[in-house]
């Protein structure tokens, strides 16, 4: 596993063992294909200048790890803005859509504006994030590595705080980027806070928002979620992105909460 993917060409993507996520060896966890979306909209016609600040995705079906195509257009561009549209199939089916805003960066005296306590500092070293019972742990949850700060692990009830980092790059012989290691790491974000039973119950995200008011700087990131849910309704997982610098955006998931009969 020295990478999520390897590249073939023509938009296609060979998947590795390494984005396989907890619920079985043969789907991916949605974070790497997330971050697979934003790199080939990154490649997509670049304009200097401008930078994606948001990205919405939504996974209409499970993710096979299985070799991918993705697909990236225009909706629409402006002096100051452009709306990209964006798919991944396998065998001919849509398995995750995104749309994001590329905009011109904003001006270099635009003031700082920072809100709400910074991160908890990096742990020294790794700590332990069980996972349920006949988790498949040799994938994605392995490819990275976790320093919780609370939150006990996937496990535990959140709140929940923890820093990672890609142990792998994404795509093999190329150089992450700072919005690529932000949105492999995001879906993430509703298991980091969890405070739903996602073992006795079906608890699973529709859906990934990562909007960055900066691009994050280095390897590692920090998570700091929260879960809100309501009877008839559903769930809302929040969360806040940090590097070790300070505050970078926000994550926003919703989550499908069912009984599993």
């Amino acid at each position: 596993m020295d990478a999520f993917y390897r590249d073939l060409g023509d938009g296609r993507f060979e998947s590795s063992t390494a984005t396989a996520g907890p619920w079985s060896a043969a789907l991916q966890h949605a974070g790497p294909p997330s971050g697979l979306i934003g790199a080939v909209m990154e490649r997509h016609a670049p304009r200097e200048g401008f930078r994606i600040a948001r990205v919405t995705l939504d996974i209409p079906r499970p993710v096979p790890v299985a070799e991918l195509s993705v697909e990236v257009t225009t909706i629409s561009s402006t002096a100051r803005t452009e709306l990209l549209d964006a798919q991944i199939s396998a065998a001919g089916r849509t398995v995750m859509r995104a749309r994001a805003w590329r905009v011109l960066a904003a001006p270099a005296d635009t003031p700082p504006l920072r809100h709400g306590p910074p991160a908890s500092p990096l742990p020294d070293v790794a700590t332990p994030a069980p996972m349920a019972a006949g988790a498949h742990v040799a994938g994605y949850l392995s490819a990275m590595e976790w320093r919780f700060v609370s939150g006990g692990g996937f496990t535990e009830a959140g709140p929940g705080e923890a820093w990672g980092r890609q142990r792998i790059p994404l795509i093999a012989d190329a150089e992450d980027s700072p919005l690529t290691r932000a949105l492999t790491i995001a879906d993430t974000n509703w298991a980091v806070g969890s405070e739903l039973d996602f073992v006795g119950r079906l608890v699973i995200n529709t859906d990934v928002t990562v909007a960055l008011h900066r691009d994050p700087v280095g390897e590692w990131l920090c998570l700091r979620a929260e879960t809100v849910a309501s009877p008839g309704g559903s769930g809302l997982a929040t969360g806040r992105l940090d590097d070790r610098s300070g505050d970078c955006g926000r994550i926003l998931q919703t989550l499908l909460v069912a009984d599993r009969t």
